[in-house]
């Protein structure tokens, strides 16, 4: 059943809670850079170096860092106009754009198919994908592993209607997967390898083969329109720190451990998993992330079609 877009857009708002941050579009002269970040990833290493900072002073700017618990949330923000930039996985920016939100694509990391995956508890009679018909699975509505559900659920040969889903952010569906609440849990690093780990959880079904799991960074269009220069000085210190992550992982395990609260160790797993090499989208990449939009429309889950080639970048990055 298809759903309008007006609908669509206010339960969207009302499924996020956004931290207490300033609304609306920064002044021009303010010359400043609103990041919004997750508790993991390249933007919370970039944010504790402090190399943007020095990076954008040489050009008159300065930077604003504001936390979100995951991708839909942070959309929402820059949808409102409360940031400027941000990451997020492939799923929440065609939620966003579907809602109208004046989003850019500016670039994007290689795919990570082994960081995102459906997990069961270690001792459930659940064995393979097919075995999750009528069964109920906790998710993030609207992140990246929605589109893994999705084509898990087709390679199985079920449909998306065959399970029950119950939409919790990380924390919640972690509690709820750990209490037999829910019988699987689609989730992405490093909450995955941290299940993994923690509590043993066993892996059903990562991405490899059938998601490719990519990062975006994406900006407000008014922002990035305005600002090529600051945009391209957010890019190239984004690459420099992917590169450096990539060479020193126990390091950037250490550097993340206390603002995600999970021990080096696992941060190390989920690291090792992930992808470096921050690059403009190609043409391939606009292909996978249109066929992701073209398969939620037809599920119903967005309510109008979308095109990700008019929303990318031209340019820069």
């Amino acid at each position: 059943m298809k759903i309008s877009r007006r609908l669509f857009s206010t339960a969207l708002a009302a499924s996020v809670a956004l931290p207490l941050l300033s609304i609306g579009p920064a002044a021009a002269s303010d010359k400043v850079v609103r990041i919004g970040y997750q508790k993991y990833g390249t933007l919370v290493l970039l944010k504790g170096k402090g190399l943007l900072e020095e990076k954008l002073e040489k050009i008159g700017y300065t930077v604003t860092w504001t936390e979100f618990p995951a991708g839909p949330q942070l959309l929402e923000a820059l949808n409102v106009g409360a940031v400027d930039f941000g990451t997020t996985g492939e799923t929440p920016p065609i939620f966003a754009q579907a809602a109208g939100a004046p989003l850019v694509y500016i670039a994007h990391e290689p795919p990570a198919a082994r960081g995102e995956a459906i997990l069961v508890p270690k001792n459930s009679p659940i064995q393979k994908v097919a075995d999750l018909k009528g069964k109920t699975v906790a998710l993030n509505k609207g992140s990246n592993v929605h589109f893994l559900l999705v084509k898990a659920l087709e390679e199985a040969g079920l449909q998306y209607g065959d399970i029950k889903t119950s939409f919790l952010p990380p924390a919640d569906a972690r509690a709820a997967f750990e209490q037999g609440a829910v019988d699987a849990w689609v989730i992405w690093d490093p909450f995955q390898a941290a299940a993994e780990v923690a509590i043993e959880a066993r892996e059903l079904r990562n991405g490899e083969g059938i998601v490719p799991n990519h990062q975006f960074y994406l900006g407000a269009k008014t922002f990035v329109d305005g600002n090529p220069e600051a945009v391209d000085v957010v890019i190239e210190a984004v690459a420099e720190i992917d590169e450096w992550a990539k060479a020193n992982t126990a390091a950037a395990a250490a550097e993340l451990a206390p603002s995600v609260g999970i021990p080096e160790d696992v941060l190390t797993i989920a690291l090792e998993r992930q992808s470096y090499g921050v690059k403009a989208l190609d043409e391939g990449v606009v292909k996978q992330q249109q066929a992701i939009a073209d398969t939620f429309f037809d599920l119903g889950l967005i309510p109008n079609r979308i095109s990700i080639a008019d929303v990318v970048r031209k340019g820069g990055a």
